[in-house]
């Protein structure tokens, strides 16, 4: 799986602008055992470089696009970190490893339940699993050092701008289904300034908003 992330860097190297992931990130995922967050009759594939779906109109994201938007993120091993889109806790489980606490919301109620109990036995014990609508992020444990969604979203709701610390990042696809889609990476200055940057066209599910359920 390492190999397949370090080939399709190199393929896409000059629309990302760098050469290599962190090590810490690629250690993570070397240490996250993928096949525990895929369906079981999909075992066959848990280490494929694609993403694969998990039920609910959902889909586990390529090891790849999980390797790349961690090391946009640039976790620090004491930042707290907030994730939209839970999923089966993948993502989560690589957070868990780089930084000192991860708040995960999760909209589909089961799937939120199973990660929660996937990640405990896994021994994640710096996170926290909530179900609830991204758009709004998690205001009682903001600001945080960086929000990653793993969903892609229209526009980038305001309330996760909003709880981003000055000097932090959030990672996030941009753009609807079925239709181009962007990662962008959006910076936070010391005064409240926001920037933002394309890094790589995309495809991801939709963010589930609660009035769309």
């Amino acid at each position: 799986m390492l190999s397949d992330i370090d080939h399709e860097l190199r393929y896409t190297r000059d629309y990302i602008g760098q050469e290599a992931f962190s090590e810490r990130v690629m250690t993570a995922l070397a240490e996250v055992p993928r096949h525990y967050f895929v369906p079981q009759e999909l075992q066959v594939a848990a280490y494929d470089n694609g993403p694969l779906p998990i039920g609910h109109g959902q889909t586990i994201s390529q090891p790849y696009i999980v390797a790349l938007m961690t090391d946009l993120l640039q976790p620090g091993a004491g930042d707290v970190i907030l994730e939209v889109g839970t999923g089966t806790g993948y993502q989560t489980a690589v957070l868990a490893r780089l930084v000192r606490r991860v708040y995960s919301l999760e909209i589909v109620a089961p799937l939120a339940c199973a990660a929660a109990l996937r990640l405990q036995q896994l021994g994640c014990n710096n996170v926290e699993i909530h179900h609830s609508d991204g758009y709004a992020g998690w205001p009682e444990h903001a600001p945080y050092d960086g929000i990653i969604v793993t969903a892609a979203a229209p526009y980038i709701p305001a309330a996760l701008i909003a709880q981003l610390k000055p000097g932090a990042r959030l990672v996030i696809p941009v753009g609807y289904a079925g239709a181009e889609q962007q990662l962008l990476v959006v910076e936070k200055d010391g005064d409240g300034a926001v920037r933002e940057r394309s890094v790589l066209p995309v495809a991801f599910v939709p963010l589930v908003n609660s009035s769309d359920k």
